[in-house]
């Protein structure tokens, strides 16, 4: 069984088209990440998935069942992690667990919540109030929360902006145990390296879908050869790139530009570069290499044969 089922689902503000024509399907069981910079559209869907937000068009399923007409049903199956999750700082990590166990009508719930503060590593700061935990805590108590009431699947938004890296990296790992007890995961991220986490992943933009796939497939359907250079000055490096035949795109990412070329030999497409910025003074090469490309050379190979213009600001990778 599906857990969920988009079907030409579309959903505007005023002119605005948050989310266009959206049909793919989750599996039961999987990691699934939305992925794509501010505005494509990714925390619309996921309200929608919720049944917080109705769409214009379309229909949407939640393990076969209708998230507005079946409103409560779906509840007591999806948790849900906004990018604001309200927890209550003059409450316990306890007292925070056991009112919203309360929300979902969850009576026997301190067993759950013994074993979440176990595996969250809470356990030692029961006691302690939600706004004297750091922020890494206070994600792992908001997981916590979401799962008291043992949801079928979690639907995550943005859930680790604004975390350190060790805490990432155990939120992380906390997700990966659950996806072992069958849990279907859904996440929403800007970042490029959280996504090739992920089982599938949709690449979105503008509200739209521009691919959906293993990140390892998208990688290796990646069109033509990409090759690095770093060279100085970069910008002016980049503008000979861009000037040369053959290159169908040049990205800069700091010191480094990532040249997509047209298929053909790589051998041939690195002597190109070469010659190119050999014969442009004053620029200094460190190094001219083929890459593999990564999830963000796909996706901006997808936005610009989308022919829609490069606006993925905000979409990027972390350490």
């Amino acid at each position: 069984m599906n857990a969920v089922t988009l079907d030409q689902v579309s959903r505007s503000y005023g002119r605005v088209k948050a989310v266009e024509s959206l049909s793919f399907a989750i599996r039961a069981g999987e990691m699934f990440g939305l992925i794509g910079p501010d505005g494509a559209g990714k925390t619309t869907l996921i309200r929608m998935m919720c049944g917080l937000l109705r769409p214009d068009r379309g229909r949407i399923r939640i393990f076969d069942r209708d998230p507005i007409k079946e409103h409560r049903a779906v509840t007591g199956m999806v948790g849900y992690l906004s990018q604001r999750f309200s927890l209550y700082g003059d409450l316990s990590i306890d007292e925070n667990i056991a009112f919203f166990a309360e929300i979902h009508g969850v009576g026997r719930f301190r067993e759950r919540r013994n074993r979440l503060l176990e595996m969250t590593q809470l356990t030692p700061f029961r006691g302690r109030r939600a706004d004297q935990l750091s922020g890494g805590m206070k994600q792992k108590l908001a997981l916590a929360c979401t799962l008291v009431h043992e949801p079928k699947l979690i639907l995550l938004d943005e859930p680790t902006t604004g975390v350190d890296p060790v805490s990432r990296r155990e939120f992380w790992k906390l997700l990966s145990e659950f996806l072992q007890e069958g849990l279907t995961i859904v996440m929403a991220t800007p970042y490029l390296d959280e996504a090739e986490r992920c089982t599938r992943v949709a690449l979105m933009h503008d509200g739209r879908r521009l691919a959906l796939d293993e990140p390892a497939v998208l990688q290796q359907a990646f069109a033509g050869t990409l090759i690095e250079v770093v060279a100085e000055p970069h910008r002016e490096a980049v503008e000979v790139l861009r000037e040369l035949r053959g290159a169908a795109d040049v990205q800069l990412f700091g010191e480094r530009a990532h040249v997509r070329c047209q298929a053909g030999s790589v051998d041939a497409a690195v002597a190109r570069l070469q010659e190119a910025l050999a014969a442009r003074p004053g620029l200094v090469v460190s190094s001219i290499r083929p890459i593999a490309p990564t999830l963000e050379d796909v996706f901006i190979e997808k936005v610009t044969a989308d022919g829609s213009g490069l606006k993925a600001q905000g979409l990027g990778v972390r350490g």
